[in-house]
């Protein structure tokens, strides 16, 4: 698994895939976001966000004698074609399977990736880990993109596209990520990205005066003897700790939120909430997105890829206006 370069041990938020989804197993050093913890369920409040499930060839899975394996994130639909989400979230996602990091490619455009934009995504008949031999590796993933890519089971599927500047050896500088859905989802709002600069007026004052809402489909809470929850949309309530590179990442980076502090905060994020949107309280404008932990317990302190900054915004409008050619 791709293991974060911040040496006091944060981890990418993302989620492995195991059986039927229904509970995920944790690898020591996966790379994911957090999921939401002590969560309160979302309901209809947030319905542009959605769980991103995708297929990466290199990665080994080791139940398996080949390598790939799959993986869940979170996102939030920006129109009816564009998702946006965690960079780690989309790099190195397969092209009907076969790589697109080796050879010299670049680990953009593969098709490998699914998003379902139900409060509970549809796993009824999803093809289990556990019904294939070591050597069937290939024969699961045939089989689950038959599966998917049957409408009736409720995912659209589409083409994953990391930041220009994403480098999966130090994913947390540029964790942005956006897939372009082969079909559109029209519904009556979508998410909206914010402006340039927005978390720095945060900065001196009182931070506690505006709480932010993570959504996701991740874990709830990680126990010595399991994992529980995940694969339904909730929400959390934090506030803002700290905007000055978190864990000496460079300044405008990261945003640091908590829900240890003051009354009304509750819940955080845990695996399987990379990509997933933080909102400002009562809006649907994204000022970051859930990015890594330091906690393999999904306790404490999350930090959050700021997407108020220039090349950020910049990236994501490329997609949203098409101001440059998809590679």
């Amino acid at each position: 698994m791709r293991v974060s370069v911040i040496e006091n041990g944060g981890k990418r938020m993302r989620r492995w895939i195991t059986a039927i989804v229904v509970f995920a197993v944790l690898a020591v050093g996966l790379g994911a976001a957090q999921a939401i913890t002590s969560p309160v369920p979302d309901g209809s409040e947030h319905p542009y966000v959605g769980q991103l499930l995708f297929y990466v060839p290199d990665e080994v899975d080791a139940r398996f004698t080949d390598p790939g394996n799959w993986f869940n994130c979170s996102g939030t639909l920006l129109s009816p074609t564009v998702v946006l989400t965690a960079g780690h979230c989309t790099f190195g996602i397969g092209a009907n399977g076969s790589s697109t990091t080796q050879f010299g490619g670049n680990g953009r455009g593969g098709n490998d990736v699914w998003v379902s934009f139900a409060e509970a995504p549809n796993y009824d008949g999803f093809p289990a880990s556990a019904g294939y031999p070591p050597a069937a590796n290939a024969k699961r993933y045939s089989d689950r993109v038959a599966w998917l890519n049957e409408r009736s089971h409720g995912w659209v599927r589409g083409k994953a596209y990391p930041h220009p500047a994403f480098d999966s050896s130090a994913f947390e500088l540029a964790d942005a990520g956006i897939v372009v859905l082969d079909i559109p989802v029209n519904i009556n709002s979508y998410g909206k990205i914010t402006s340039l600069g927005k978390l720095d007026q945060f900065r001196t004052g009182p931070k506690q005066a505006q709480l932010f809402t993570p959504v996701g489909y991740g874990l709830s809470y990680i126990r010595p003897m399991g994992t529980v929850g995940g694969d339904s949309r909730n929400k959390a309530t934090v506030m803002l700790t700290n905007l000055n590179g978190t864990f000496g990442l460079p300044d405008g980076t990261s945003a640091t939120f908590s829900n240890n502090k003051g009354a009304g905060h509750r819940g955080g994020t845990c695996f399987g909430d990379s990509g997933g949107p933080v909102f400002l309280q009562d809006t649907n404008e994204i000022v970051a997105i859930t990015s890594f932990g330091m906690s393999p317990n999904c306790t404490g302190v999350d930090s959050a890829y700021r997407i108020d900054q220039a090349d950020d915004i910049k990236f994501i409008n490329s997609f949203l206006y098409r101001l440059a050619p998809l590679h």
